[in-house]
């Protein structure tokens, strides 16, 4: 029995090696690819057209791992290799399914996607996973996400979180701001990137910053006396005739109003 153990596990071994001789080897682009991507040998990446322009989208056999603007693809292959340890093999074309879900998630903000997130810690995972929660067309402030995760006080870690989002856009961290209703930074590019990103969703960026200058941070109707974000779908519903504003949770509480259900302002410090 041991013997048969210690030949199987040279023969593992050996196929191992052969394999990673492959991958210097001359072989077609998408066998390559795909073979070692199967044998978690190296991800999988494609090209990707975006409202911010393509983009190069790599997968494994745990879910897409890395969204990145790069020049070109040997740039992105260099620095997926320096963060990730492992490398990425460029496929001709990607894979029809995952291609599919992949742009539903950005049209619609739907579609099953499932992410390869080994390399974070669990608050890390945490983060990024609530940002996942926030509708397209809607913002949630930092401190949202850091009172629903159970850490109300970790604010700027829900920050350095979000801007290390291997995958922005699929985990839409753009659609994250300051608690005052300034945008705030962004990881993908650049800071104007995040605004193009809320614009493409819908979402009025100059409108929130003109109500971020003014101190409103809720809306309430005053028909339903409920206060919620600026962006919740109930808030937009509401007309110029019943609306009224809040620069606090406290000042919104004391006039009566209690907090919406669905975007849940209450949790927001």
């Amino acid at each position: 029995m041991e013997r048969r153990s210690a030949d199987a596990l040279i023969e593992a071994r050996e196929l191992v090696a052969r394999l990673r001789a492959l991958a210097e080897m001359e072989a077609p682009t998408s066998l390559l690819a795909n073979v070692l991507g199967e044998l978690g040998l190296g991800d999988r990446y494609f090209p990707l057209e975006t409202p911010l322009g393509w983009v190069y989208v790599a997968y494994s056999e745990r879910g897409i791992s890395a969204v990145r603007l790069s020049p070109s693809p040997e740039e992105f292959e260099e620095r997926f290799r320096a963060e990730y340890g492992r490398r990425a093999w460029r496929l001709p074309e990607p894979p029809a399914n995952l291609a599919r879900k992949v742009e539903r998630r950005l049209r619609e903000n739907t579609g099953e996607l499932r992410f390869d997130l080994r390399n974070l810690t669990e608050f890390e995972r945490a983060v990024l996973l609530k940002a996942l929660e926030i509708p397209r067309g809607e913002v949630r402030p930092y401190a949202w996400v850091a009172r629903e995760i159970g850490h109300a006080k970790a604010v700027r870690a829900v920050g350095s979180a979000l801007a290390h989002n291997p995958v922005p856009l699929l985990i839409p961290c753009h659609r994250v701001v300051q608690s005052s209703g300034k945008l705030g930074r962004y990881s993908l590019g650049s800071d104007e990137n995040k605004r193009r990103m809320l614009l493409a969703e819908g979402v009025d960026a100059d409108g929130l910053e003109t109500l971020a200058r003014g101190g409103v941070r809720y809306v309430g109707s005053d028909t339903t006396h409920i206060f919620c974000f600026p962006t919740c779908r109930h808030a937009r519903r509401t007309t110029e005739r019943h609306l009224v504003t809040f620069p606090s949770e406290a000042a919104a509480v004391a006039a009566g109003y209690r907090p919406c259900k669905v975007c849940r302002p209450a949790l927001a410090g």
